[in-house]
């Protein structure tokens, strides 16, 4: 089985990069396993001080995987995004999102869910759940805490598409810069957490999450059912095999 998501360590940083070419980057239970699998061996060693989660791709995430979801369903697959926002919340290590290109429905929790996220300017979102008969249910628990009260009716409502710039100023990216300049951006925002003592970095990032942590303790399961049994309904599942028929044709 081809690997998904790749592990990579050097100087003190964990490179976790998804690498789902086939559907791009499409939240599979392959692929979010491998996420959380990667996550915890990073978080466990002593020689990762960061971990920065980016894509291989042009798109960063696609949203969740509609052909599993109208095969196999989403009862893993729902548990397993707040699974995965919660192993980057309550990671040791800070967690950095490098965006690039299009981030669609669920993958903006994993952007949502990180410590610090920093964007090229291209990159653009869109929580498109609304569209197919579903509810941002798992994402909501990191995304709704990034933005305030009317960007969140606004984005989760309408489905629109907004820019890194516009992200940025909602709340959800810590960061937007040119796209020639995001790697050099990314490059300073590491060297400025490697100054961070790891004790430090641990406590600081305990204070700054301890509610939002206990909020996906709290209410994760209740919506991971909610958002599978939305995914299972009859009006989403019409509206997801039309979607997967026109990107056929």
């Amino acid at each position: 089985m081809t690997e998904l998501v790749k592990l990579a360590v050097a100087d003190g940083v964990a490179a976790i990069t998804l690498d789902s070419p086939h559907n791009k980057n499409a939240l599979s239970q392959q692929l979010t396993g491998e996420l959380l699998a990667h996550l915890e061996t990073a978080g466990a060693d002593d020689a990762v001080r960061v971990i920065v989660v980016r894509s291989a791709l042009d798109v960063f995430c696609s949203g969740a995987d509609l052909s599993e979801a109208t095969t196999v369903g989403m009862g893993v697959g729902a548990q397993r995004m707040v699974d995965v926002q919660r192993a980057i919340v309550a990671n040791p290590k800070p967690v950095v999102a490098r965006v690039a290109g299009p981030v669609r429905a669920g993958g903006i929790g994993i952007v949502a869910a990180a410590d610090i996220s920093v964007a090229g300017e291209s990159a653009t979102f869109a929580l498109t759940e609304v569209r197919l008969g579903l509810a941002a249910a798992t994402i909501s628990l990191t995304v709704l805490p990034r933005l305030t009260d009317r960007a969140a009716a606004y984005t989760f409502l309408t489905g629109n598409s907004f820019d890194a710039l516009e992200a940025a100023r909602l709340g959800l990216l810590t960061l937007t810069v040119p796209d020639a300049d995001l790697d050099d951006a990314l490059t300073t925002v590491l060297a400025s957490l490697l100054k961070g003592a790891p004790q430090g970095l641990r406590e600081t990032k305990k204070l700054l999450n301890r509610e939002l942590l206990a909020d996906i303790d709290a209410r994760g399961k209740d919506l991971a059912e909610l958002s599978a049994s939305l995914f299972a309904s009859p009006t989403a599942q019409e509206a997801m095999h039309a979607f997967l028929t026109r990107k056929k044709q």
